[in-house]
């Protein structure tokens, strides 16, 4: 089974400090733990546009996430704690996507219609991205894969790849044995038609490939946004003008979760996202919503100061 990614999260926390470590390197641009750099992968990863990168990079510079001081490491400073690097960076992600399409399960169809008519009239053309088709590609993608993921883990012989043995008299017995067993099993093998076993594949940071030969799914990271931002002077901005907050209130300090996420407060389309990077990163999608409504946080400072201020000036109401 996998491990649980708060408790290794809080291990770490833990033995650094225990161990009096010193400042970890810095994690600079050029770093593979950068946010930009992870933004990136995950972007390729789930099939989305290459040109949402320059919208998470500014996002991540909006927010000073990218800062050297935020990313790295100090065990011995005083509030010692450690950057959920991968899942900071898809939460990036499902900001951006939030500020393309709201996914209030009504806009993101809107603009998915639009782009399928437009992809249709212009077919030589750049296509747009089609929030709908991409939904539809990315949910056969991820069934089959966690079909196929639980049907390994129940084919899946637990024993050892080199044999056990009680002492070093019985250790060539017990290696001769099991040479003799390969070979017959090969053996039989061979004589029954069965196909052999496949070698291992070597190991791979994805876990989707969108740019095989053959494939039969559709390739969205050449697709244009032009059919979700708009050109205003020099600069690009969302058609959408809307967004709305993952959390509205944050638990108090003394708290043990900084925020609460059920999965009936929120559109299906905000759902999908959760779960699919959630099923990525083997992580509670709890976790995911936590780390999108701290970037919110920091990303819409005035809308939170605001609503401070009012709360606090309807107590003084009370009080009176």
């Amino acid at each position: 089974s996998w491990p649980n990614y708060e408790d290794i999260y809080k291990k770490i926390i833990e033995v650094a400090t225990f161990l009096d470590l010193p400042r970890f390197p810095d994690i600079t641009e050029d770093c593979y733990l950068h946010p930009n750099i992870l933004c990136m992968k995950y972007l390729m990863e789930v099939n989305l546009p290459d040109e949402m990168h320059d919208l998470t990079c500014h996002v991540v510079k909006v927010t000073g996430m990218g800062e050297v001081d935020f990313l790295t490491f100090d065990p011995i400073a005083k509030k010692g704690k450690t950057v959920k690097y991968d899942v900071q960076a898809v939460a990036v992600i499902v900001v951006v996507l939030k500020l393309l399409f709201l996914l209030d399960d009504n806009l993101e169809w809107s603009l998915s219609n639009i782009a399928e008519k437009y992809n249709e009239k212009n077919e030589e053309d750049k296509p747009w991205f089609d929030f709908r088709k991409w939904y539809q590609v990315m949910k056969t993608a991820v069934d089959e894969k966690k079909q196929k993921w639980e049907e390994a883990r129940a084919k899946y012989l637990w024993k050892s790849e080199k044999p056990l043995y009680h002492s070093a008299i019985d250790r060539s017995v017990v290696y001769k044995r099991r040479e003799m067993v390969v070979s017959l099993q090969k053996q039989f093998s061979t004589l029954v038609g069965s196909t052999p076993t496949v070698e291992k594949q070597s190991p791979s940071s994805f876990q989707f490939s969108w740019t095989e030969e053959g494939s039969d799914r559709t390739c969205f990271h050449g697709h244009s946004l032009q059919g979700v931002l708009k050109q205003k002077g020099q600069s690009l901005m969302t058609k959408n003008s809307l967004y709305w907050l993952s959390t509205q209130k944050f638990c108090k300090s003394y708290c043990k979760h900084v925020t609460t996420y059920e999965e009936s407060n929120f559109s299906l389309s905000y759902q999908f996202i959760l779960n699919l990077f959630s099923f990525l990163l083997r992580i509670k999608t709890s976790l995911l919503h936590e780390e999108v409504s701290l970037i919110e946080k920091r990303l819409f400072k005035a809308k939170y100061s605001t609503t401070k201020k009012k709360s606090s000036r309807s107590r003084k109401a009370r009080k009176c």
